[in-house]
């Protein structure tokens, strides 16, 4: 081929790259603008925003700063908690020129992960950083508190390679290992049995490290119980409060081998996040002990103060409000944690959170009541559904495991190379249907979506309301028991519409509702059916039918609330109403009294992720953080904003929160040595003679007969191709008009 011929296919190509890469460029711009507020300028300037350059990408600090210096000197790098952006600005203009050229539409490898880099002029920088929040009172955290063969020397004292022994009552519970010294820490009450001393008491090899303690005045008394967990990258425990009548005061963690984050949450929302370095140690006394709840969110990487000279870290707790923040892989890591035998009722300053003051035995919350605004709805799908969902998330899994058959014909129509959405995608049994086309999942759950992601499906973490997918770019949606979970009609009414908004013109929509009628056509649903099966002793769910239903175990634990008596079902505005305006608790498998109501998930033993308890505190029942963010976002667990449409993400796995609601149910006697005190109101903690099965209450709307197809009516561009009855469930597949 003649050069010059070949020479201008080049430019040619390279224009179109350009040109490519310039779309792109100003579609991020559009996205900061619409959903961060972020105005960029065509005009040179010595700052630059980098969309998909953020932490809640998966881009560390270091990566991105290693990529940017290649273009000059730095002066600032601004990487917020959890957004998909940073910030940066050269010592030059010159300088952020080049960069402005050089990276744009260029690919930055993180790990397994790379992201494409879009770069914008912004007029300048502002860092505005909230006040950070000082530690707990009482909590102290002392780094490098013991020296690494010390380290060593603690390390090797622990014997894992027993799977059951009763010298330490080893447990290998499912996401660590554990061993008690001194005394065991009963799963089944969440207590100690004191008069009953294990036969192996503290190691030796801890005796120095005590004796420093005392000497250093961290504790007055010598420990007589020490709990050891270990655990590997991706695990943790959920927030908790160690029992009050079981121990002391003062409780010492050791954090061996890898760092982590502990999240102390105080009742009234505060959270201060702490990195706990290798070898360093905790104390927890006081407010900090008896009244703030601590976990660590189960994730594979943290959010953690950068240790860059040329941009200094703030402070420990400043983890939430911090701009100076990296990504830190998580190892293994084995924690001591040193307590006290009580042998006394508490009598701390902390009643309202203390088992021995009666605390716990407080009356359960009255149901709430249907939401009269957009905020109510919120706040009521956030306690009632999001935050049940990531607790409940392995037992649901596992319940999960045989795609209907009404569902995958619809899947099997779509032809190769088809793009599908499964909006509200669960643990993914969908995604795998049909291989020939391009399927993604979003679910708003984080916990599902690790499940997902570890089964190898394309998935992230996405409001049903706002998925950040273009416009018309799905052949394809599917939305299989979610819509009943919005508690207005007018959210309900926005979830058709977001995914009417992601068809391509022609594409076609199957929705499936959990329904009010669960006998049609003389024909019970396999759910009324299934109502024999159970009986209140047996805490073995079988196989259900509906997407989100569960066996009974007994009574509801909130007395169920009835509109209609017997009268028959041919009004929906009476179906509708609920007694004083409370949502009704429903009785498991038995037929439905009104369409807004509570439906109750009996928690298999084992299935709760993190349920068993640990060294690292005494499991009470705790507050859970809100669980919104990018596909396996790396965050502390605060707040986790929504991914922002049009940027990348393809983050590390691992993440996904861990936490639990709980409480007990209305005819729950505790004694008071049970450590189960009331946080929340989307959780009970039921009680046998035998263990604590904890229960959950997700939100519904049923939909009664022709209710769906007219919801669906009410949204443009679009018509109902069919609609039919499926098993307890109203069904639509929706057809997008061509000319849209």
């Amino acid at each position: 081929m003649d050069p010059g011929v070949e020479s201008s296919m080049e430019a040619v190509r390279r224009s179109k790259d350009e040109k490519k890469v310039l779309r792109k460029q100003i579609k991020a711009s559009h996205t900061l603008l619409k959903h961060e507020g972020i105005s960029t300028t065509p005009q040179p300037s010595k700052s630059l925003v980098v969309a998909n350059g953020g932490l809640g990408n998966g881009v560390s600090r270091e990566a991105l700063s290693a990529a940017l210096k290649e273009m000059g000197e730095l002066e600032t790098l601004i990487m917020h908690p959890h957004k998909p952006y940073a910030f940066v600005t050269y010592r030059s203009e010159e300088c952020a020129r080049k960069a402005h050229v050089h990276l744009n539409g260029q690919k930055l490898q993180c790990g397994e992960n790379s992201v494409t880099l879009y770069l914008s002029y912004v007029d300048s920088v502002t860092c505005k950083e909230e006040a950070s929040l000082p530690l707990p009172d009482g909590l102290v955290l002392v780094e490098d508190f013991v020296s690494p063969k010390e380290e060593a020397l603690l390390l090797a004292a622990i014997d894992w390679s027993g799977t059951n022994d009763d010298v330490t009552a080893q447990k290998a519970l499912k996401h660590r290992r554990v061993k008690h010294y001194g005394f065991e820490f009963r799963y089944d009450n969440n207590n100690v049995d004191k008069d009953k001393p294990l036969p192996a008491g503290i190691p030796q090899e801890c005796l120095p490290v005590l004796e420093r303690c005392l000497k250093n005045k961290h504790i007055i008394t010598m420990p007589d119980q020490l709990t050891v967990n270990q655990y590997e990258s991706g695990q943790g425990i959920p927030p908790h409060v160690d029992t009050h009548s079981a121990f002391e005061d003062t409780i010492l963690s050791l954090s061996l081998g890898a760092q982590t984050v502990m999240e102390f949450r105080h009742p009234d929302g505060r959270l201060v996040s702490v990195v706990l370095p290798g070898r360093s140690l905790l104390v927890m006394k006081g407010e900090s002990r008896y009244l703030w709840t601590h976990g660590i969110t189960p994730r594979k990487f943290d959010m953690v103060p950068a240790c860059d000279p040329q941009f200094p870290a703030h402070t420990m707790s400043d983890l939430r409000t911090n701009s100076n923040l990296t990504l830190s892989k998580r190892g293994t890591r084995t924690s001591f944690t040193f307590r006290k035998i009580r042998h006394e009722p508490c009598r701390c300053a902390f009643p309202s959170a203390c088992d021995s003051q009666g605390g716990p035995s407080a009356s359960p919350p009255s149901p709430p009541s249907l939401p009269s605004c957009h905020a109510d709805a919120a706040h009521l799908e956030e306690e009632y559904v999001h935050r049940v969902y990531d607790a409940i998330a392995s037992h649901f899994s596992s319940t999960r495991h045989t795609p209907w058959s009404r569902v995958c014909h619809f899947l099997s129509s779509l032809p190769p190379g088809s793009v599908l959405a499964d909006v509200g995608c669960g643990n993914g049994k969908y995604l795998g249907v049909n291989p020939e086309v391009i399927a993604v999942g979003c679910d708003r759950s984080s916990a599902l979506i690790q499940i997902c992601a570890e089964r190898g499906f394309q998935v992230f973490v996405s409001d049903a309301l706002s998925v950040p997918l273009r416009t018309a770019s799905c052949d394809a949606c599917i939305s299989i028991a979610v819509i009943h979970h919005f508690s207005t009609q007018e959210r309900r009414l926005a979830a058709v519409r977001e995914l009417v908004r992601l068809l391509k013109p022609g594409g076609r929509a199957l929705i499936y509702v959990w329904a009010f009628e669960q006998e049609y056509n003389k024909q019970r649903s396999k759910y009324l059916k299934d109502q024999n099966k159970e009986r209140p002793e047996n805490h073995s769910p079988s196989d259900n039918t509906s997407e989100d239903s569960q066996e009974p175990h007994g009574k509801a634990s909130i007395q169920t609330s009835r509109c209609l008596e017997d009268s028959p079902v041919d009004d929906l505005q009476c179906v509708s109403k609920v007694s004083d305006g409370k949502l009704s608790v429903h009785t498991n498998r038995t037929a439905f009294n009104t369409q807004d109501l509570l439906v109750p998930w009996h928690l298999k033993d084992g299935k709760r992720r993190g349920q068993e308890e640990s060294g690292e505190g005494v499991k009470k029942d705790t507050k859970k953080e809100k669980s919104k963010k990018t596909y396996n976002s790396i965050t502390t667990s605060d707040c986790n904003p929504d991914p922002s449409p049009g940027f990348e993400t393809s983050v590390p796995s691992g993440s996904g929160q861990d936490t639990s609601d709980a409480a007990h149910s209305s005819d729950s006697k505790p004694s008071a040595s049970d450590d189960t005190t009331q946080t929340s109101t989307s959780t009970r903690k039921s009680q046998s003679e035998s263990s604590p099965t904890p229960v959950f209450h997700r939100y519904y709307h049923v939909f009664q007969q022709g209710e769906l197809e007219q919801l669906c009516g009410q949204v443009a561009g679009v018509k109902v191709q069919s609609s039919y009855h499926d098993q307890g469930n109203w069904c639509v597949i929706l057809e997008k008009d061509m000319n849209l």
